[in-house]
């Protein structure tokens, strides 16, 4: 399993890099779970990074706008991301997100870039799209990944919405169809032995390597002391 550290700025960037992140996901909690921060911060952490590790970029939380999201991915790849990861929050159908994803994947045709489809584990609370669908919508609109993840950043767990056979059955869906996947959504230490029976490609973090409040700063302490145990 790959380790996924989401910093705000530079600064943060280096601590993930500097305790082992394997991958270094640009992303601005103010606007939400998979809020979008600057295309210049993206520049400056892929820069700061020097291509020692692949760089993320959070395009937000979407409500079905295909063109708005296409456009975001394009612009996201344009300023050095080498995932683009979009959230298909107010997103409701099947029909809707395959639109979506299928845009996004069509913007960014001929790049070296891999596009992420994020569910919510959430999902009936925040009244989105089932995430279990998604490996076979992923596969139809030609992502590279399926993530889940938590809509309402306030403490509760993926693993409170979704149980560890509903994980590993997304996880081994999305697998057999050729996708890669990460698990993400309030991750504590607590969960690691569960990861490692579910066995995604990336587990998503930034909460727990802040010391547990995700509107803090990201301590590489706490990066390594995770990446050790996975």
């Amino acid at each position: 399993m790959k380790l996924l550290v989401s910093p705000i700025n530079t600064e943060e960037a280096i601590s993930a890099l500097n305790g082992g992140a394997d991958v270094i996901d640009v992303k601005n909690p103010k606007e939400g779970s998979l809020g979008a921060n600057f295309p210049w911060v993206i520049k400056g952490v892929k820069d700061a990074v020097e291509g020692k590790k692949p760089i993320s970029a959070a395009l937000g939380d979407f409500n079905y706008k295909p063109g708005t999201a296409a456009l975001a991915a394009y612009g996201a790849a344009a300023a050095g991301a080498d995932y683009v990861k979009v959230g298909l929050y107010d997103v409701k159908t099947e029909d809707q997100a395959l639109e979506m994803m299928t845009g996004i994947a069509e913007s960014l045709k001929g790049m070296d870039i891999k596009v992420v489809a994020c569910g919510y584990s959430d999902y009936e609370r925040i009244d989105s799209i089932d995430p279990k669908l998604l490996p076979a919508i992923g596969e139809k609109a030609g992502v590279d990944l399926v993530m889940v993840d938590t809509g309402v950043k306030d403490g509760r767990s993926t693993f409170e919405f979704m149980s560890e056979d509903d994980l590993i059955e997304f996880v081994n869906d999305a697998h057999a169809r050729g996708l890669e996947t990460a698990i993400a959504g309030t991750i504590k230490f607590d969960d690691i032995p569960a990861l490692k029976r579910i066995q995604p490609t990336i587990i998503g973090v930034r909460g727990i390597v802040c010391g547990g409040d995700r509107s803090t700063t990201i301590k590489q302490e706490l990066v390594e002391k995770l990446k050790s145990e996975i």
